[in-house]
C-alpha cells in the first residue's frame, strides 16, 4: 500500500489538488440546484455505465433538460444522434426514472443515511448499480462512498492491493469500498476526494 500511498501524497502536494477541491465545491452546490439539475446528473449516472465518463459529458451538454422533456423515443433519436453507444435501452431506464423524481428529491434531501439512499437508488432506479449510484451520490455532494470503475480497480491491482474480480457483486463491492475507506484515512481524504486523486493518477484527467 506505500507506492500507492506515496503516489497520492505527491498529488496531494501538486498543483492538481486546488483542481480537485473546485470540483468537490462543484459537486456540493449541486444538491441544492433544482429537480430537473439534479435529475439531468442522475440520467449522467444512468448514461455512464460501459461508456466513457467523457461522452456521457457531451451527451448530458447536448441533451439538456431534454432528459425531463422527451419522450422515450425522441431521447433515444437523440441518443442515437449524439453517437452514444445504448440508446434504446438508457432512453427506457430514463423515462421510467422520471417516475420517482419527487421520491429521489425527498430522500437526497430527508435521509440521514446514505448508505440506506444507496440502497434505495439501486433497488428503485432501473439501469443503477452501486457504481452508478455511488457516482449520482459523489456528483451531488456526498463524500463517504466509492465509485469503482474499472479505473479504481486497475489502478488497486496494479499497486497488488486487490485480485481484479471477474464481477463486482454487492459483497465485493462493499469490501473494495472498506479498502478506499482506510487508503482515505490514512491521506485525510474523504472517498469523494480519494477517487478523483485515483483517476487522475490512471487519467491525467480530472473529469466527474
Amino acid at each position: 500500500m506505500k507506492e500507492l500511498l506515496d503516489t497520492l501524497n505527491n498529488l496531494k502536494n501538486s498543483g492538481i489538488n486546488l483542481s480537485i477541491r473546485e470540483r468537490i465545491g462543484e459537486f456540493r452546490k449541486i444538491k441544492e440546484k433544482s429537480l430537473t439539475e439534479i435529475f439531468n446528473e442522475l440520467c449522467f449516472c444512468i448514461l455512464t455505465a460501459n461508456c466513457s465518463a467523457e461522452k456521457c459529458i457531451e451527451v448530458q451538454d447536448r441533451i439538456g433538460n431534454g432528459f425531463s422533456d422527451l419522450n422515450e423515443q425522441d431521447l433515444s433519436l437523440q441518443l442515437k444522434k449524439f453517437g452514444y453507444r445504448f440508446p434504446n435501452i438508457r432512453a427506457k431506464y430514463i423515462a421510467k426514472a422520471r417516475e420517482s423524481q419527487e421520491e429521489l428529491i425527498r430522500r437526497i434531501r430527508s435521509d440521514t443515511d446514505l448508505f440506506k439512499l444507496r440502497e434505495w437508488l439501486v433497488k428503485d432506479i432501473k439501469g443503477l448499480g452501486y457504481k452508478e449510484a455511488s457516482h449520482f451520490l459523489r456528483n451531488i455532494g456526498f463524500t463517504d462512498i466509492a465509485i469503482l470503475d474499472f479505473h479504481i480497480i486497475d489502478l488497486l491491482t496494479k499497486f497488488n492491493l486487490i485480485e481484479k474480480p471477474k464481477a463486482l457483486s454487492k459483497t465485493k463491492y462493499l469490501e473494495i469500498e472498506k479498502l478506499l475507506r482506510q487508503i482515505a484515512e490514512k491521506l485525510n481524504l474523504n472517498l469523494a476526494e480519494l477517487d478523483l486523486y485515483m483517476w487522475f493518477t490512471e487519467t491525467g484527467k480530472v473529469l466527474k
